[in-house]
């Protein structure tokens, strides 16, 4: 069986240029050596090993000779990693911001993600009303095709909750996103009702850290964890800026920085049953 069956485009083209980049190493060549020997630009290469950028079957049979890889199986194995890359999907296909296209193919890929929030419901737990009134007053200039645009794209996000075999969903809610009155006391007790109806299925967990736990490592950035079912692909860290700007992080330490602080916020929060209650008090004080 092909290796590459059912990878994403994202895991794909991150396996690839792990492999280019380690070889190079291998080879001890630098990334200014490979460039002119190559005859690229050496933004060109750093986009490939970033894997920002997809890579030719002509220029990756180039390299491989360069890098003196005569065996033809894992010649044959970089080929069927960058076919299976440039294969198209739904968020390839739009005109989607590439750092959140990236995200999304994250987010299919995983068998697993983490997440922590601290302003706003997550996304992937938003209803489309909170979805159209959050994305107005945070993005107040934000045309309306636009906010259609972000609604249409985060509800066809949603559609991984229900997939056959969905990843397991990790959510750690700062209570502020819960007082928060989004829309309304209406729009908001409809929201957490969501969240309680989430946070019932076996592969989702909702947990929420009261302000009474008082101030825990990691609650200054809402962060996702991504974790991936095949060894061979490690973690995968992304940050949320101020400006909305999705930034993606692989260093290992970094990571495992954020793990800490991920366990760290769970053991603070309230555990799964009594974040149900404690939504299911909340709705009814809105009502």
């Amino acid at each position: 069986m092909d290796e590459t069956e059912n990878l994403s485009p994202a895991v794909t083209r991150r396996r690839l240029r792990t492999e280019l980049r380690r070889t190079r190493l291998e080879a001890e060549l630098t990334q200014e050596q490979t460039a002119r020997a190559m005859d690229w630009s050496l933004s060109k290469l750093i986009r490939i090993e970033n894997g920002t950028n997809n890579i030719s079957t002509n220029d990756l049979k180039a390299l491989a000779q360069y890098y003196k890889v005569i065996d033809e199986k894992q010649v044959a194995n970089w080929l069927a990693l960058a076919k299976a890359s440039r294969e198209r999907t739904w968020w390839s296909a739009s005109d989607i911001p590439k750092p959140l296209a990236q995200l999304i193919e994250y987010e299919n890929a995983a068998s697993l993600s983490r997440h922590y929030e601290d302003l706003v419901v997550p996304g992937l737990l938003q209803t489309p009303d909170y979805m159209r009134v959050s994305t107005r007053q945070l993005a107040p200039d934000m045309p309306d095709s636009r906010i259609d645009q972000v609604i249409e794209v985060r509800l066809k996000r949603q559609e991984l909750l229900g997939r056959a075999e969905a990843p397991l969903l990790f959510f750690v809610l700062d209570e502020a996103v819960i007082r928060r009155i989004v829309g309304g006391k209406d729009l908001m007790r409809t929201q957490l009702r969501q969240l309680v109806e989430a946070a019932g299925r076996p592969n989702i967990t909702v947990e929420v850290i009261p302000f009474t736990a008082g101030l825990v490592p990691g609650l200054q950035t809402p962060f996702v964890i991504y974790e991936f079912s095949d060894a061979a692909d490690d973690e995968l860290l992304y940050l949320e800026s101020p400006r909305g700007d999705v930034l993606s992080r692989d260093d290992a330490e970094e990571i495992l920085s954020y793990r800490e602080d991920f366990e760290r916020l769970r053991q603070a929060s309230l555990g799964p049953a009594r974040t149900i209650g404690f939504l299911r008090e909340v709705i009814a004080e809105l009502s």
